[in-house]
This record gives structure tokens, sequence and C-alpha cells, in this order.
């Protein structure tokens, strides 16, 4: 598999700027692994950043739109959970619903928001998105976060 690319931004763009990372820990060790990453890369990034649970991945978009409306003071938000496809079609409705409402509230809010939300087969290809050694998503998720906050900073200048 290729190299993902990665989007560019500089560190001192992200000086002060503060993100809310909401993380769904239905699955507590994957949730876990997201979190080490995404915490990892904002750290690096001079970031901070608030966290907060939600018991799963169709809250998040909900607990992102009340924290956009509330704290205009956000740099952006970081949605990390994880969904496992099961025997029904309840997997195509939370993949859909909570990819679908967290675009709503990027495009609705103006606000930065980066997608660590997984939508996988079974636990092992979870394990290996989430791990920070292996496909760091969570990692990822907070880079999109903040690649968008640098963009809109370069923008508003």
């Amino acid at each position: 598999m290729a190299e993902a690319r990665r989007a560019a931004y500089h560190p001192h763009q992200l000086a002060g700027a503060r993100f809310l990372i909401i993380e769904a820990r239905f699955y507590d060790g994957i949730g876990a692994l997201l979190l080490q990453g995404a915490e990892a890369a904002l750290r690096e990034a001079g970031a901070s950043w608030d966290t907060v649970n939600v018991p799963g991945a169709l809250e998040i978009p909900v607990a992102a739109s009340m924290a956009a409306a509330a704290d205009k003071g956000l740099a952006g938000i970081v949605a990390l959970g994880c969904i496992i496809r099961g025997e029904t079609y309840h997997f195509e409705i939370v993949a859909n619903e909570s990819a679908r409402g967290l675009m709503d509230v990027g495009i609705r809010h103006g606000l930065p928001v980066g997608n660590g939300i997984l939508s996988v087969e079974n636990e092992a290809q979870a394990l290996v998105r989430a791990d920070p050694q292996l496909g760091n998503k969570g990692a990822d998720a907070a880079r999109a976060a903040m690649s968008l906050y640098a963009l809109q900073q370069s923008r508003a200048g």
C-alpha cells in the first residue's frame, strides 16, 4: 500500500490553538489507541486540547455541534471512534450518519473537523488502523483538523 500524503501546516500557525477531541469509547481499547495517536500529533504541533467522551459514534456529531455552538474559541474538533460491521444494517446507519453529521458541523459552523471514526469489518482491522505504530488514524484525524485550521487562519489574515 502506498504511503498516504500528509497535509502540511507549520507549528507556528497552531500557537494558542485549542482543539476538542470527542471520543466514543464503545470499543475502549481501540479508542485508547486512537486517542494516543491524536494527542501525540496535537502535542507535536504545539496545540492544546480538551477531551470529552461519548457512548458511541452516533453521539459524536451531536457533541461536536453543541461544542461548536457553545465555544467560539475552539480551533477545531477531532472525532475518534470505531464502528465494526455486525450482522445487521445498523453498521451502515452508524457509519453514514456519523460521517454526515460531522460534515454538517464543519460546514454549518465553519469549524475544522478531523474525522477519525473507523468503519471496519472486524476488530483486527480496527487495531491495525488505530495503533500509533501502524495505521495511526487518530493522528491522521488530528492532522486533518490542524491542517484545516491552518488553512482557515491563512485565509483570515
